[in-house]
């Protein structure tokens, strides 16, 4: 067995401290049994007992020490049997002399055949040793039996310090699951993978991909688990960092992309502004008449409350599209978000002079994601195809927004425009970092859209329409498709 075997290479390590003296043990026993056989007794098979000094022998001795220890024995064997006997040799002295040599010619058989699997187990071990992936083997109670050199340079802990103790207490572990559930896939799988943080011996965060694999005896019940460690660490800090800089350049590209709609942003604040104000006039209009007119009055005041909440809607969009916050990741409807997208560019869709189409799906399931992050993308596409748009006369200008639900376990958005198209050679870089097809464009709108969506775990994607135009669309996983 696996652990076993490695327990095995431990205790023969630690054997070989004690050579010295496990030899003149196994002497001093041999000259003990040669005198009682010889001197003392003759009435039983005393020489049978060379069997533990040749099974002692394993531990010090080479395959051909073995053998020359199990000759030895049989030596004084044969010479015990002379001095105590003499000439007169009796038949069962003769028959107990036969069982003594040849219990010492099985033990040697077998101990020679033990040597062989304990040397080849033993390799086997030192090649665990000589890797420098982090491996060690515990039980099923987490009792670590083995832990390998990977281990002690990793964790910090010596292999004397950390046999007999329970893994995940030790290492303080972190599970991405609870634990009785990856136990229960990998009794199910045989094995499991997953991202595991540990507690050094010094203090520090360790971040590694773990590899269970689990070992069955002969009737299939699990006895041991491999655990085999690679440390991430450096390479989580950095896709940390790398997602920060995502960020703050997503940011960067929002508050750009704001200062654009300028003017319809502008005007999305002033109209219900200016209805407050017209709504307020006409109330004091219908509060200085003689009979003052309260249902009227009423009625304008509703209409400015309205107005009220439509305006503070406006500013809190814009709040979040201008705020550098961390993403929240959350539940949400891509149809809500493909609304409120469309209100903050309303004034820019009308202003460009084009036929808006909208065809939402009734009952789009929910996916998990930053609010913030996909308007930004939506609005980014949009703006695209507005500036697409441009150059095609006005009563061509079309653009249609669709989402659909894509498979059992994907949402996917569609934004179509009847602009001049994508090239085909354009179509490989389109979301590439600074690659742009307008001379005045920065190339960093795409690729912000594309970090999104992959960070969502989706897919973006561009190609040229069959006739006019160019298909934007972006593909997220249901929330708990990640799971199934």
């Amino acid at each position: 067995m696996l652990s076993n075997a490695l327990s095995e290479h431990r205790i023969s390590l630690d054997g070989r401290r004690r050579i010295p003296y496990v030899a003149v043990l196994a002497f001093g026993l041999a000259l003990g049994i040669f005198f009682v056989h010889s001197f003392v007794s003759n009435r039983f098979a005393v020489g049978v007992l060379y069997v533990v000094v040749v099974v002692m022998s394993v531990s010090f001795c080479s395959r051909r020490g073995v053998l020359a220890v199990a000759a030895f024995c049989m030596a004084l064997t044969v010479i015990s049997f002379i001095i105590s006997d003499g000439p007169n040799y009796s038949e069962d002295y003769i028959a107990r002399c036969i069982v003594s040599l040849f219990a010492i010619s099985v033990a040697t058989v077998l101990a020679v055949r033990m040597q062989s699997v304990t040397v080849a187990l033993r390799s086997q071990a030192e090649l665990l040793d000589l890797t420098h992936e982090t491996i060690f083997v515990r039980a099923m109670d987490d009792i670590i039996t083995y832990w390998n050199r990977g281990a002690e340079e990793l964790y910090g802990w010596p292999r004397e310090k950390v046999i007999g103790q329970v893994s995940h207490h030790l290492m303080q572990t972190r599970f991405p699951a609870p634990r009785e559930r990856i136990l229960a896939e990998l009794l199910l799988n045989g094995r499991w993978e997953g991202e595991l943080v540990h507690i050094n011996r010094d203090g520090a965060e360790v971040t590694v991909a773990s590899r269970w694999s689990l070992q069955r005896d002969a009737r299939g019940a699990p006895t041991a688990i491999l655990e085999t460690d690679t440390d991430i660490t450096a390479a989580k800090q950095a896709q940390d960092t790398l997602a920060k800089a995502q960020a703050k350049l997503a940011h960067v590209t929002r508050v750009a992309t704001l200062g654009e709609l300028t003017a319809s942003i502008a005007h999305e604040v002033n109209q219900p502004l200016a209805g407050i104000v017209t709504n307020g006039e006409a109330c004091l209009r219908w509060l200085g008449r003689d009979e003052p007119q309260y249902g009227e009055v009423r009625a304008a005041v509703t209409r400015m409350i309205s107005d009220g909440r439509r305006a503070s809607e406006v500013i809190k969009r814009l709040r979040a599209l201008a705020k550098n916050g961390e993403p929240q990741q959350v539940t949400l409807n891509l149809n809500d978000v493909i609304s409120e997208s469309l209100a903050l560019m309303h004034r820019e869709i009308i202003s460009h002079r084009v036929a808006l189409e909208v065809d939402l799906a009734p009952d789009l399931p929910v996916v998990r994601g930053d609010r913030v992050q996909l308007q930004q993308v939506i609005i980014n596409l949009l703006v695209n195809a507005f500036q697409a748009m441009a150059s095609v006369a006005e009563a061509r200008r079309a653009l249609c927004i669709v989402s659909r639900l894509l498979t059992s376990r994907e949402v996917v958005v569609t934004i179509r425009d009847s602009g001049p198209g994508i090239a085909a050679i354009d179509e490989a870089r389109l979301f590439t970092a600074f690659f742009s097809t307008k001379s005045d464009g920065m190339g960093m709108g795409l690729s912000i859209c594309r970090s999104i969506i992959d960070a969502h775990g989706g897919h973006i994607s561009a190609s040229a329409n069959n006739g006019p135009g160019a298909t934007f669309q972006f593909i997220l996983p249901m929330h708990g498709s990640e799971a199934a």
